[in-house]
């Protein structure tokens, strides 16, 4: 994935790109945003992600109870 920081602050990636960074269909993004476990936030219709925020969720071991 390029760089994702932009003049010092880092930018908002999509789903697609977000369900690449994880190696997961968006699908499956979709439905953890249905549950509430990913950290997402609504831009209008679309749903937007923080790397940052996504890598700790992550790191924290959170996504291993999201499919449950």
């Amino acid at each position: 994935m390029e760089n994702n920081i932009v003049n010092g602050t880092e930018r908002w990636v999509s789903l697609e790109e977000i369900s690449t960074h994880l190696g997961v269909s968006k699908d499956t993004i979709r439905l953890w945003i249905k549950k509430k476990t990913i950290p997402y936030h609504r831009i209008g219709r679309q749903y937007k992600f923080r790397l940052s925020e996504v890598d700790a969720w992550v790191e924290s071991g959170k996504s291993a109870d999201a499919d449950k």
